[in-house]
């Protein structure tokens, strides 16, 4: 891929800002249309050995990232002890604040590739039902498509990217285009059978991506962007990269209705670039791409857009969590199949949950059998183990928003203020989470314990106790990374920030294609979503049509 040296200074038919799951499907889309595209992502061009490295090397880095404070906040996700820290923003050269007391977990994927190079592939559709959305303080906050509108991107992300899953004929969870599902772990099939018949609960195994060095010898997983959309958008050769270059704010004209470009500085030294182009396409991440629109809104520039909503920045979202491990009556086997999006399994519930006093849907994704270390880290070795983490809908609420910061960056750059909490909806959300939990593992004859009670984690323990993200309750928003809204789509500009074609109401040569544009955050996992949404913008946009 081209160099951080090019020139790209333009013009460009289209500027795609981040290269993860979003940008990367933008910049294909885009680019097979004809359309010559810039993409501007934040950090390094990292080779494939530099971005997945190995042990013991990923563990001493991790070792350095805790004790120099790199990595403070992100170590708190199970994620951050499996990957190459090398893929988690340095938290000293990118800071953000948040109220002292409430605290939020930001994870940053800063290279090219983002952070779908740490996706864990789930690939879940959203339901009519998802979109109708939620009521909020009187006000029906819901989506201004429906699955139809969705349905044919769905299906051609699915196919090419080659995605598993079962036919389960669920309405709240629509099936998808799919290979085969992979087989369950005999635990998680003897597990799924007790469920299903003792309790009633709709048991199915995950959708999503089978094990990368399985699938194929590709040095990039199927499942991010390095492998998949931007070799395409690249193939095209009308598409150019421009790395280490994070994008500050949009260049909008005198009139406030068009933009012109956006403003980059370059993370070597902090000079500032402008790039030209005809389009603009958000995609850097739900936070920093509220972010970037707060720094371009007239009041804190000269030539700035107008949001008539008032709503830019409020109705942040993420995913409610709990979690559980449990030991479950069986011996570990010689070959344990790895833990994928769709290696795994789903209680999907959705809306449809007995006795519920709050509203939303959440869904059980776990596994079985598929992480236990050596027998001598084990401190059960007659027992397998087994995980239960509850994700659940959190509703859009005003108070929980972005704003910017009277701190800023090392070159200037004003970074993000989030404040964010749990209401009483999604606290009850997890209590009634931990209840289903706690019915699964008792019916299905399995023992909740914490992970310590499990493992013998010598280079670890020291740092999980007093984690935030491992108590009995809500982990802090944020820690799902699966953070939405801050700038909705909606089907006028008095109640939210976009259009229905993914367009800024006032400046409609910009569209926002990640997170960022979700009117409310559903249940299921987003990416794929998001993907769909990004490929439709896109189309729309080359066609000329509206919303």
């Amino acid at each position: 891929m081209s160099s951080r040296s090019m020139n790209c200074d333009g013009p460009w038919d289209a500027i795609v800002v981040g290269s993860g799951a979003s940008g990367g499907v933008a910049a294909m889309t885009l680019a097979e249309g004809g359309a010559r595209v810039l993409v501007v992502e934040a950090g390094p061009n990292l080779t494939s050995t530099e971005a997945f490295g190995s042990e013991p090397g990923n563990l001493l880095r991790r070792i350095v990232g805790l004790t120099s404070g790199s990595h403070r906040r992100q170590s708190q996700h199970p994620g951050y002890w499996k990957a190459n820290p090398r893929l988690y923003a340095d938290e000293r050269l990118h800071p953000y604040d948040h109220p002292t007391n409430q605290p939020f977990l930001w994870t940053r994927g800063l290279q090219v590739g983002g952070r779908s190079l740490t996706w864990g592939g789930i690939t879940l559709r959203l339901s009519d039902e998802d979109l109708a959305g939620v009521n909020v303080d009187g006000e029906q906050v819901g989506w201004p498509l429906r699955s139809r509108d969705l349905m044919p991107h769905y299906a051609e992300l699915e196919r090419w990217l080659g995605v598993h899953g079962g036919r389960d004929g669920l309405d709240h969870l629509p099936d998808g285009e799919t290979q085969p599902a992979l087989v369950a772990t005999p635990a998680e099939q003897r597990f799924a059978e007790v469920v299903r018949h003792r309790l009633g609960y709709p048991v199915i195994q995950s959708r999503g991506f089978g094990p990368w060095l399985q699938e194929t010898n590709a040095p990039w997983p199927r499942s991010s962007s390095r492998g998949s959309s931007l070799p395409r958008a690249m193939a095209t050769g009308r598409t150019q990269l421009m790395s280490e270059h994070l994008v500050e704010r949009l260049l909008v004209n005198a009139g406030g209705d068009k933009a012109t470009g956006v403003v980059a500085v370059d993370q070597a030294n902090g000079n500032r670039k402008e790039l030209k182009a005809d389009l603009v396409v958000l995609a850097a991440s739900t936070i920093q791409t509220v972010s970037i629109l707060l720094r371009s809104r007239r009041g804190e520039q000269s030539n700035g857009f107008d949001d008539p909503s008032g709503r830019l920045g409020t109705r942040l979202m993420d995913h409610v969590s709990t979690s559980q491990f449990f030991a479950f009556p069986e011996q570990v086997h010689a070959a344990q199949p790895p833990l994928t999006g769709a290696g795994s399994f789903f209680v999907p519930f959705g809306r449809h949950l007995s006795s519920a006093e709050f509203q939303g849907g959440y869904g059980l994704w776990g596994g079985i059998g598929r992480f236990d270390p050596p027998r001598w880290l084990r401190r059960r070795p007659s027992c397998i183990t087994g995980f239960l983490i509850g994700h659940g809908e959190v509703l859009p609420r005003v108070e929980n928003k972005v704003t910017l910061s009277e701190r800023s960056d090392r070159w200037g750059v004003r970074v993000p203020l989030i404040a964010c909490r749990w209401s009483p909806n999604e606290l009850a959300m997890v209590t009634h989470m931990r209840a289903s939990i706690k019915a699964c593992i008792d019916a299905a004859g399995g023992e909740a314990k914490p992970i310590k009670d499990l493992f013998h984690l010598p280079f670890v323990e020291p740092f999980l106790d007093g984690a935030v993200a491992l108590s009995d309750g809500a982990a802090p928003p944020g820690y799902y990374i699966h953070e939405v809204g801050g700038a909705a789509m909606g089907s006028n500009e008095t109640s939210s920030v976009l259009d229905s074609s993914n367009r800024l109401w006032r400046v409609p040569n910009v569209l926002v294609v990640d997170g960022a544009c979700w009117p409310s955050s559903a249940w299921q996992s987003p990416t794929l979503t998001m993907m769909a949404l990004s490929r439709r913008a896109c189309l729309l946009a080359l066609s000329g049509r509206g919303g």
